[in-house]
């Protein structure tokens, strides 16, 4: 006959038995104060200049050309601008 098994948490789990946590895991945490993040762990760095997002009507054609040069289209369109304003390009 099936018994039953009893139910709980399983020995050897008591808070007390948790591994003490590194310094490396605080480190890399991220650290909110509320809903804000505070700090951020692991991860890219933050840019100094960041790009935004925008949102921008084209004609089908001309976003039909742009998509057919491939994977990177919209950094090209960004190139194509820099170069057609006349401005030095990002490295």
């Amino acid at each position: 006959m099936n018994e039953k098994k009893a139910s709980g948490a399983p020995e050897g789990t008591a808070p007390d038995d948790a591994p003490e946590l590194a310094d490396a895991f605080f480190d890399q945490a991220e650290v909110f104060r509320g809903d804000t993040l505070i700090r951020r762990g692991r991860g890219r760095p933050r840019l100094d200049a960041p790009k935004e997002q925008i949102n921008i009507r084209l004609d089908a054609d001309v976003l039909s050309r742009l998509r057919q040069s491939g994977p990177g289209w919209q950094t090209n369109i960004n190139e194509m601008l820099r170069a057609s304003l006349g401005l030095a390009k990002n490295d």
